[in-house]
């Protein structure tokens, strides 16, 4: 079984960031099952950390493109590099058999079947309502207790992973005591990648789920069960499934095109 995990931003742009990348792939195999390959790509342009819908909505389109490109390439399965999940649908839209995997709505479907009300924890205020709106898309709202922010960004959250831990289990306890919450998530990949899970769980007493273990998990069950996605449910853009475009990106009109049009009146 081949699954990629595709980041939705340059990550390998700097040499800190390729060996972030190589880290974060060795992290993933070693959530692996025997006999998965794992593999790791990023998109060339896009925002570096996202912390806003904005930031999502500018990542989606050069990533919806990789994704296509990595179903040409046979893959398996594909897990979405960002716990917001941009892009999910339109992603499921563009691709036919492979499993797109988004780790929030993973963590969340997985946070309701592990117990009566769960939590996310995230990195800044400015994801709270977006996580409300995927909690509610993916139709476990009546499950949800909270979404807390420890305020930190997302490229700082390994700097001081002491103080990132600290906050971590602060909100995580404020979510159990005053939330009513039984199951917390980390909501944000860069958490996941921090392993502190666990350590979370056993300070806290309650399941702590890791987003990046539930995809990858998550893409090798539906993978290995040979499901995926619902094409009534998903429907392939027109302009491909006509193959009057070959490509996602190529439904992308060219500037200099689009210029041909106007002036010969069709728009």
């Amino acid at each position: 079984m081949k699954i990629v995990y595709v980041i939705p931003g340059p990550l390998s742009r700097t040499e800190k960031g390729r060996l972030e990348m190589a880290r974060r792939l060795d992290v993933l195999k070693s959530y692996a099952a025997p006999g998965t390959h794992v593999d790791i790509v990023d998109i060339e342009e896009g925002p570096a950390s996202i912390e806003s819908l904005y930031e999502e909505y500018l990542s989606i389109p050069n990533t919806v493109s990789c994704m296509h490109e990595m179903e040409k390439q046979g893959y398996d399965a594909a897990i979405l590099g960002c716990y917001g999940d941009p892009g999910l649908d339109a992603i499921r839209e563009v691709t036919e058999k492979m499993v797109v995997v988004g780790p929030g709505e993973a963590g969340v479907m997985a946070a309701a079947m592990s117990g009566y009300r769960f939590s996310i924890i995230t990195v800044t205020n400015s994801m709270v309502n977006p996580l409300y709106h995927l909690v509610e898309k993916a139709g476990v709202g009546k499950k949800l207790a909270s979404v807390r922010a420890i305020e930190v960004p997302v490229l700082e959250l390994a700097e001081e992973k002491e103080n990132t831990v600290r906050k971590l289990v602060a909100e995580g306890r404020k979510a159990i005591e005053e939330d009513r919450a039984d199951t917390l998530i980390l909501g944000c990949m860069s958490m996941g990648f921090l392993n502190v899970a666990e350590e979370m769980s056993n300070e806290l007493g309650v399941t702590v789920i890791n987003p990046g273990r539930i995809a990858l998990k998550m893409a090798e069950a539906l993978a290995g069960a040979e499901v995926t996605h619902s094409k009534r449910a998903y429907p392939s853009p027109p302009k491909i499934s006509s193959g009057k475009v070959s490509s996602a990106k190529d439904l992308m009109v060219k500037k200099e095109i689009l210029m041909e049009q106007r002036n010969s009146g069709m728009f």
